[in-house]
């Protein structure tokens, strides 16, 4: 009986996980269209991907049935969530497939695009097909729409993200979660649409083709980084297109909640908050330091060396992981910065990846408040971010996902040893993996490689990393504590 109870309590999760792969099957028609228009041959490809994607979304849906008037619970929305960042990709590397693509590789690419980590293991970008590109931007872009939805809906569940803090005082996160989420999910629909169109006609104004301004606008909100050509942003020659990219990398990385309410009239709000204070002045410190360095160790004009460190040091921050000129030529110096600013992010409740600006926030409180305690033991030293006071769950939630997080990419980056990765190579591509961020470092996956040499093995255990930071750890790692499936 206990079993039963149980096959039904995932009725509807399994019913909305149907609907979820019958809207990537229709997702799929959009590159068949591209490559029709085109009249390449390969839009065979999507459509036999989107027949037996929608086939088997339907299917899982009629046969469980179930209605989703109640909504559902928080458990069963951790196992959606999980369940749909495995199986979307899973589905999404047909069309890979069907072009000829290893299944290592296929599905390395799929997982790339779905979590907007943006490392790849193509090349020849630029002789693609149309649809494959176009693939390829709009897994990023819809990968960066379901980031932010899990961000304000589920992760304020879990405590370790911050996006509780957004939520009013009376609200009540015991009751069902779909049904009072509608409304939000298609205000981010809506506000993530018309920032994506916007720098589409950015991109479009400083000289872009329309298809590359659109499949850079998906890449560029989404903080997901795929390009249609190899160079990357490199590519293109006017530095406007550059600084129109800087834009909404860094838009991006900010908290999406917080963009609705200045998009509504309210723009102050952004700036009210400590920790788009904190990823603003740190992007400009960070931005005008390398611009110094290179300035005065490579000699280049003031602009240059703005616009070079300020695009390369905002897409690693903001994990898009764009290339625009190969960093790793700047000195040892950008070298070890850029491996350590894999690990930061933009802000809770954005497309980006990594440990975010608001955890780093509460970490520092936190240290600063016991160092008061050891001086004083008797003063009282509340832990605050900005005017409101964290609580011990809180911060003790925080300080528990940096340690998993740094254990996670340590463990990572030993299992890519084995096969025989130098240390740069393997360390980076486990913080770029876990972070989302992209491009490592070294000559095999640096700014100017890709993926592609590293063994099988290596690629399923980075598939397996960038979902694990995708999904912020611990919704994972919460199915596997028995108390979970406890009655």
């Amino acid at each position: 009986m206990k079993d039963a109870r149980f096959v039904i309590s995932l009725r509807p999760v399994l019913n909305v996980l149907g609907f979820l792969h019958v809207g990537l099957a229709t997702a799929m028609l959009i590159p068949a269209m591209v490559d029709v228009a085109a009249r390449n041959a390969d839009w065979q490809a999507f459509v036999m991907s989107s027949l037996i994607t929608g086939l088997i979304g339907l299917l899982l849906s009629v046969a469980v049935g179930g209605s989703l008037g109640d909504g559902l619970n928080m458990r069963q929305t951790f196992i959606l969530t999980t369940l749909s960042w495995v199986t979307l990709p899973a589905f999404g590397a047909l069309p890979f497939l069907w072009l000829g693509v290893g299944y290592a590789d296929a599905v390395f690419e799929a997982v790339s695009g779905f979590t907007t980590t943006g490392s790849t293991v193509l090349s020849g970008l630029d002789d693609l097909p149309p649809g494959l590109l176009v693939w390829r931007s709009l897994m990023q872009w819809m990968g960066g729409v379901g980031i932010i939805v899990m961000a304000i809906v589920l992760l304020p569940f879990l405590r370790i993200g911050g996006m509780q803090l957004f939520q009013s005082e009376n609200s009540d996160r015991s009751e069902k979660i779909v049904a009072r989420s509608i409304e939000l999910v298609r205000l981010i629909g809506v506000s993530y649409l018309f920032l994506t169109g916007l720098c589409a006609a950015a991109f479009w104004a400083t000289g872009m083709s329309p298809f590359d301004a659109v499949n850079h606008a998906f890449t560029t909100v989404g903080t997901g980084g795929y390009s249609t050509h190899d160079k990357s942003f490199g590519f293109f020659t006017n530095p406007a297109t550059a600084w129109v990219a800087i834009v909404f990398m860094i838009t991006g990385a900010l908290p999406f909640v917080l963009i609705i309410q200045a998009l509504r009239g309210a723009p102050l709000a952004l700036w009210r908050d400590p920790q788009v204070r904190a990823f603003l002045g740190f992007i400009v410190l960070v931005s005008l330091a390398v611009t110094v360095y290179i300035g005065l160790v490579h000699r280049l004009p003031f602009e240059d060396a703005l616009r070079l460190s300020a695009f390369n040091m905002i897409a690693i921050i903001t994990g898009t992981g764009y290339a625009y000129g190969d960093y790793t030529t700047w000195g040892t110096p950008v070298v070890v910065l850029a491996l350590l600013l894999k690990f930061v992010g933009g802000c809770t409740g954005s497309t980006t990846g990594g440990i975010k600006i608001f955890r780093f926030l509460v970490f520092f409180g936190t240290v600063r408040a016991h160092l008061r305690r050891m001086v004083r033991p008797n003063r009282v030293v509340p832990e605050l971010y900005g005017n409101t006071r964290l609580t011990p769950e809180l911060s003790f939630s925080v300080l528990a996902f940096l340690v998993v997080y740094m254990g996670t990419v340590g463990i990572i980056t030993l299992l890519l040893a084995a096969f025989d990765l130098d240390l740069v190579t393997a360390l980076s591509a486990a913080a770029t993996s876990v972070g989302n961020v992209g491009p490592g470092l070294g000559p095999i996956i640096g700014p100017s490689g890709n993926f592609a040499p590293l063994p099988d093995g290596a690629k399923w255990i980075l598939s397996f990393a960038m979902l694990m930071g995708r999904l912020e750890l611990f919704t994972v790692i919460v199915l596997l504590d028995p108390d979970f499936w406890s009655r």
